[in-house]
């Protein structure tokens, strides 16, 4: 008996207890681990899934009648699968996560939320079994954070993991550029599916607590929706993106390049490779590249045809709009490209020559930094230990309606203002007044501004195409919000009656709570509607 426990005991010491970070990307999937008693992380080989250390192709190939009925990665590239057009084929799903009802929605034989389910899956069972994992910790993006979140948390609380963390992909990135705590960075993420930019401030520094990430599970215990931690924030200080990435360029440059065919996988697949190659620093700008996609159909490409695609495209117009826009947000909250410790870019597209160029000479004085562009956000993730929350802004400015007594009409009063952070601690209050003779009600009227002079990706014949939205902001009533509140006794033209409260809580949600004036009794909290 003494045998077999000092047996167990040696097994156990052998286990390699640490924290597991997965970055689930467009195109690339990064997976890295850092034990407890190591000072690195390192990135995992996970055969036969991963294409090369560290690095799952995001692929999931799902048949409910053929023999394998699942490939995962490199598995889907190894057995030929990944260049054919096959409805049991799942590439470029991230993007569609948390955003069902796009109208631009690829048609899939999976729903991306499964197929994503399906690669995180794999990732886990296919880990070294010496790995003893106490934390998991997975990166989202700044567009869809919260959807996204709740995706991630449906999918990892069936793992069996203690401790379960979540930090947005910008945050993580400038972990992974080797900032301290304290710093401000503009982190520029070139992804396969989305640009994304952000301002972050780094929670820490001058004796400050560094930042840590959101924690969804600890102890083995769900906190999703229920937490009541209190955390400390990495501030994001302004922020824009677009969906558009990596691949979108891949169809750019085939609808270029062999415009009369259609852009099968094989096509897409050769015209990132072309795209890559493009990238190598010791190429010259008119040198010709040739990649064969089929049987006598090739493209041939130089740098410097590939940089007037770009711009031909509106790319770097929208880049130059995201930056605005960013540093829009950024100067509400006294931050600008002098007061920058650094400009982190990372993804894949942060390879091409003409974004790196772009962005040194667009955002100086700003130092530019160059971490590892594809693992720089999982290895910065490891970085943070559960139990802090990013504290986001609003990206669309909130009001309600009002009436004024002088000139007699309704009006917008705002609530709060794009670029504002939240959760609102404080709130804002307002005092309704009656409008009308022995009023009994007061509606409750809320709208939101439309996005001002930016861009959006709309699909033409299935091409990307970058489309200007007008710059003239525009109010939109929330239809979604129906609230009344009764008026006992009945209001007086011009009599102050209610003082309400609004805030935005660490979950999104727009909700009200005030006082009758008239009769001190309080009006009973009510959600009015998750922000966007």
């Amino acid at each position: 008996m003494k045998r077999s426990l000092r047996t167990e005991e040696k097994l156990q010491v052998s286990r390699e207890i640490g924290t597991l970070s997965i970055d689930l990307g467009n195109t690339t999937t990064v997976v890295a681990f850092q034990a407890e008693t190591d000072q690195e992380a390192r990135l995992l080989d996970l055969p036969p899934i991963t294409r090369t250390q560290g690095e799952i192709p995001s692929l999931v190939w799902f048949s409910e009648t053929n023999s394998p009925s699942l490939l995962i990665g490199q598995e889907v590239i190894a057995s030929g699968l990944a260049g054919k057009n096959d409805p049991n084929l799942s590439r470029d799903f991230k993007r569609w996560i948390g955003d069902p009802s796009s109208s631009d929605k690829k048609e899939f034989g999976l729903t991306p939320e499964k197929a994503g389910e399906l690669l995180l899956t794999a990732i886990w069972e296919k880990l070294p079994t010496q790995l003893d994992i106490r934390r998991l910790v997975l990166t989202t993006p700044v567009e869809s954070y919260r959807t996204y979140k709740s995706w991630l948390h449906d999918v990892c609380s069936k793992l069996p993991v203690d401790e379960i963390a979540l930090v947005d992909e910008p945050t993580a990135a400038a972990m992974g550029a080797g900032m301290p705590p304290g710093s401000k960075l503009l982190v520029c993420d070139f992804g396969g599916s989305t640009i994304d930019l952000s301002l972050v401030a780094l929670e820490g520094g001058e004796g400050k607590a560094s930042p840590i990430a959101e924690l969804l599970k600890f102890n083995g215990q769900d906190l999703h929706e229920r937490s009541r931690q209190v955390v400390r924030c990495a501030k994001v200080l302004g922020k824009s993106g677009i969906r558009l990435g990596g691949r979108d360029l891949d169809r750019w440059i085939a609808n270029e390049l062999l415009p009369q065919v259609t852009q099968s996988e094989n096509i897409l697949d050769g015209a990132e490779k072309i795209k890559c190659r493009l990238s190598q620093t010791d190429l010259r700008d008119s040198e010709q590249l040739i990649e064969v996609v089929e049987d006598q159909k090739f493209l041939k490409l130089s740098r410097e045809k590939f940089q007037e695609l770009l711009v031909k495209r509106n790319f770097l117009t929208s880049l130059e709009n995201l930056l605005k826009q960013t540093l829009s947000g950024g100067r509400s909250n006294n931050c600008d490209l002098s007061d920058l410790n650094g400009v982190v870019a990372v993804g894949g597209g942060s390879k091409i020559p003409l974004i790196r160029t772009w962005l040194i000479e667009n955002t100086k004085p700003a130092p530019f930094l160059t971490p590892p562009p594809v693992e720089a956000v999982a290895l910065g993730a490891l970085s943070l230990t559960p139990g802090v929350r990013i504290q986001d802004v609003l990206k669309k400015g909130i009001f309600i309606r009002c009436w004024d007594k002088r000139s007699e009409k309704h009006f917008w009063h705002p609530l709060f203002l794009s670029g504002q952070t939240w959760p609102t601690p404080e709130g804002l209050e307002i005092v309704l007044a009656s409008s009308q003779k022995n009023q009994t009600h007061i509606e409750i009227v809320v709208g939101e501004t439309q996005a001002e002079g930016s861009h959006e990706v709309i699909y033409i014949d299935g091409i990307p195409t970058i489309e200007s939205i007008s710059k003239e902001p525009v109010l939109k009533r929330l239809h979604d919000i129906q609230l009344s509140i009764p008026l006992r006794p009945p209001g007086q033209p011009g009599e102050d009656c209610l003082r309400i409260k609004f805030k935005i809580n660490d979950q999104a949600t727009l909700f009200l709570e005030g006082i009758d004036l008239r009769t001190r009794e309080s009006i009973e909290k009510q959600n009015l509607t998750t922000i966007t």
